[in-house]
Parts: structure tokens; C-alpha cells; sequence
């Protein structure tokens, strides 16, 4: 009885190892998904500058994600028909064809949302705009972290990784563990307790690191490579907007 849960929880890593392998498949083959990737990146960041609001940009992330799982649908459909057969078929290339357009209808979509949600503020757009960004720090930790897990998606697809949980470079444990650690210390600078809060954070990524070569999922290269990752983006993120 004691050894289910242990099981259960393989079985789960597993199955978001499988999960994060054709991620990074998708964005390592197919010049589309990768498009896809730089524009979410360029809205995103967009999204930052203009000072969008919460529900705003919990809508373009929405439709960001409807583009990159279409994408991905796009491209197994296109596996599973070349699979079941190799010679020209017309149903073959109406499935294919189907599954393009899901991809366009949810592209044309997500392009509206964003000019829609983007359009009004880039007219009056200027530098107070963007120091103005600095009052909502969380605004600032959800991008920098989505850009960091894209950053990290985009070096295993370049670097071809053979897996993403069990190694690869680089560390995306470590590359997030170390962008907690500087948004923690940005946003508790200045208070009472702020250096306390930025050793606590630096400890824990540093245990998360320490981790993973333990482990022996990565070695100290990728795990530094990552960090290293982590911290200039979301510096970057910070400092910049």
C-alpha cells in the first residue's frame, strides 16, 4: 500500500515529461508554432509596457494559449494522417486542411482580442506609460515568468533536449527558481523585511538547483545556464518597464 502513491507520482512526471517532449517537439519542427511562440513573447511584453489590467491580461493569455494548443492539434493530426497513410487521399487532405483552419480561426481570434485589448493604449502611449507599469509588480512577475518558461521552451527545442523533466538545457527548475528569487526581491525592496525575503528566496532556489544535480536530472552547467536565464530576464522585465 505504501508504494501506490510513489507509483502514482511517476506515473504523473511521466506523463508531464511526455507532455513538455511534444511541447517542445512542436516548437523545435514546426516554423509555425515557433512564429507563435515570438508573438505571444512581443504581446506579452506589449501587455507589460501598455500597463494592460488583470482581466485584460488574463484574456490574452487565454487566447494565447487557445493559438499554441490549435498549433499543436494542427500538428498531430498531420502526424496521425501521414501515419495511417503515405499516398494522396482527398479525406487525408481535408483533415489536414480542417485542422490548418482551426489554427487560422484561432490566430484571426487572438489577433481582434489583442487589438482590441491593446489598440486604445498604444495611441497615447509614452514614457510615463511605461515607468507607470512599476506600480503593479505582479503584472511584471506573471510576464517575466511566462517569458522565462518560453525562453526555456525555446532553448530545449534549439538545443534539442531529449526530454524536459529529466535534463536538457537548460534547467527550467532552476531557470524559474531564480526568476522567483529577483521578482521576490524586487517587489520586497524598500520594506521592512526585504532583504530577509530576498536571502529566504535565494536559499530556496538554491535548493531547487541543488536538487536537480543531485539528482542527477542536470549537471551544473545547465542548472547555471538556467539560472543565469532566469535572472536576466526578469531583470530585464523589471528594470526595463
Amino acid at each position: 500500500m505504501a508504494k501506490k502513491p510513489g507509483k502514482r507520482q511517476q506515473a504523473t512526471v511521466r506523463s508531464f515529461n511526455h507532455a513538455y517532449r511534444g511541447m517542445v517537439y512542436a516548437v523545435r519542427t514546426q516554423r509555425n508554432m515557433r512564429f507563435h511562440v515570438v508573438a505571444a513573447i512581443v504581446v506579452l511584453v506589449l501587455s507589460v509596457l501598455l500597463g494592460v489590467s488583470k482581466l485584460e491580461l488574463a484574456l490574452l493569455v487565454l487566447v494565447i494559449t487557445l493559438v499554441l494548443i490549435t498549433e499543436m492539434f494542427n500538428t498531430a493530426m498531420e502526424f496521425a494522417v501521414d501515419l495511417v497513410t503515405t499516398e494522396y487521399h482527398p479525406l487525408a487532405k481535408l483533415a489536414k486542411d480542417v485542422a490548418a483552419g482551426a489554427v487560422l480561426v484561432s490566430s484571426i481570434g487572438a489577433v481582434l482580442v489583442g487589438y482590441l485589448v491593446l489598440a486604445d493604449d498604444l495611441g497615447p502611449f509614452t514614457l510615463e506609460t511605461v515607468q507607470s507599469v512599476g506600480r503593479w509588480p505582479g503584472h511584471l512577475t506573471l510576464v517575466a515568468l511566462v517569458l522565462v518558461v518560453l525562453a526555456v521552451l525555446l532553448g530545449k527545442a534549439l538545443t534539442r533536449s531529449p526530454s524536459a523533466f529529466a535534463g536538457g538545457m537548460p534547467s527550467g527548475h532552476a531557470a524559474v527558481a531564480f526568476a522567483g528569487w529577483v521578482a521576490a526581491s524586487f517587489i520586497a525592496a524598500g520594506g521592512p523585511y526585504g532583504g530577509l525575503i530576498s536571502l529566504i528566496s535565494l536559499l530556496m532556489a538554491l535548493l531547487v538547483c541543488q536538487s536537480r544535480i543531485e539528482s542527477g536530472t542536470h549537471n551544473l552547467y545547465q542548472v547555471v545556464i538556467g539560472a543565469v536565464i532566469g535572472v536576466l530576464i526578469t531583470v530585464a522585465v523589471f528594470q526595463l518597464f
